[in-house]
């Protein structure tokens, strides 16, 4: 299980990153602005986000396969409407259904490991996390492909049908059954779980915060040194997959660490490190202090993922795994979809550097209500 939807989530993230790298191709084949570029994006999150939490409660009483393969099944339509559909309105819908599916898929899919792994659950969180990197590695390269010889489109399409062969492997290999129960949800009973303590509201906003930094930088790092450093599409897109080099190996490293030390401790280090490398990358021109920055920042960020969703899983009760995790990453990615919608509304009225001088601050306050937290505890 934990490599079958470890690779469902490096290939769903593979189709979903291709839109960083090809998105000023995109800007200019469908005649849109930075602004409107950020909209969309922000819708894809928006929609993910508000279905993370019905998904986690049902995924907790019915049962975990009952989401995921219909979550696998509607990313796959999603994607083949990227890969086919044309227009700013075929884009929008596309947007719109691969934002369902990967909200369907993606807290039934960790709280399934949350199940099968609790003394290493931070490290096989870590070990999933990691497939967002794989996924980021995969669309740089086929970005790059896509650019040079085919149209913005063409990528997503094997995509969908890498996608719906693992849908099939999972529903061939999964022992969990299908189950349709009673529709209700306990959201007040969630929320107040959620926002029991001082601390786990802290714990929130912080994350919260770092979120909307992860929105607005990851899906306009290409654009921002393609526009503002003079990279080359190429270039900048080849840039873009350093991110994910780090990621692969830096979060199944600091999801065992958090099994042995304090997870906030670490999460503050983390998004100190971010926050002065995010600084220095909206300052420096020079390539190589870029090239640098890029990776000191890939380490800094990209250890934060494991640790945010262990440290909601290890405040949960058992039976609510699913329904916390879901309830508490609709939060962080609701922040998340705003993120876009501020670094392109920004870059668009003044500059890359106010946009991401804002996020940067976002980190050191994340930083400082973690660190509140770590020495209470």
């Amino acid at each position: 299980m934990l490599l079958t939807v470890s690779l469902a989530w490096a290939v769903l993230q593979a189709g979903r990153f291709l839109l960083s790298p090809l998105l000023p191709t995109i800007i200019e084949a469908l005649q849109i602005t930075n602004a409107t570029a950020g909209i969309a994006l922000a819708l894809f999150q928006g929609i993910y986000a508000i279905t993370q939490y019905p998904s986690g409660e049902y995924s907790d009483r019915w049962t975990r396969a009952t989401l995921i393969v219909p979550g696998l099944g509607i990313l796959v339509l999603g994607f083949a409407t990227f890969g086919i559909a044309g227009g700013l309105t075929g884009f929008l819908l596309a947007a719109v259904i691969t934002g369902f599916g990967k909200g369907l898929f993606a807290i039934p899919s960790r709280a399934l490991l949350s199940d099968l792994f609790v003394e290493r659950r931070g490290r096989a969180l870590g070990l999933y996390a990691a497939g967002t990197d794989l996924g980021g590695l995969l669309a740089s390269g086929l970005a790059i492909l896509a650019l040079s010889y085919a149209t913005w489109q063409t990528p997503f399409l094997p995509v969908a049908v890498v996608l719906g062969a693992l849908t099939l492997l999972f529903a061939r290999w999964s022992n969990d059954g299908y189950t349709v129960g009673s529709p209700e949800l306990d959201a007040s009973g969630t929320l107040r779980r959620l926002f029991a303590s001082p601390e786990q509201r802290r714990t929130l906003l912080a994350f919260g915060l770092f979120y909307f930094m992860v929105g607005g930088f990851i899906n306009f790092l290409p654009t921002f040194l393609s526009q503002a450093k003079d990279f080359p599409e190429e270039l900048a897109s080849a840039t873009f997959a350093i991110v994910f080099v780090v990621g692969l190996g830096i979060k199944p490293v600091a999801g065992g660490l958090s099994d042995h030390f304090r997870r906030e401790s670490i999460a503050v280090v983390g998004m100190l490190i971010a926050a002065g490398s995010l600084a220095a990358l909206s300052l420096v021109d020079t390539r190589l202090f870029i090239y640098v920055a890029v990776v000191v920042l890939a380490v800094g960020y990209k250890m934060e993922f494991p640790l945010a969703d262990a440290i909601i899983v290890d405040n949960a009760p058992d039976a609510d795994r699913g329904a916390d995790l879901g309830a508490a990453r609709a939060l962080f990615l609701g922040a998340n979809a705003v993120g876009p919608a501020y670094v392109g509304i920004v870059a668009t009225y003044l500059n890359y550097a106010v946009a991401f001088g804002g996020l940067a601050v976002c980190l050191v306050v994340g930083a400082g209500l973690l660190y509140w937290d770590a020495r209470r505890g």
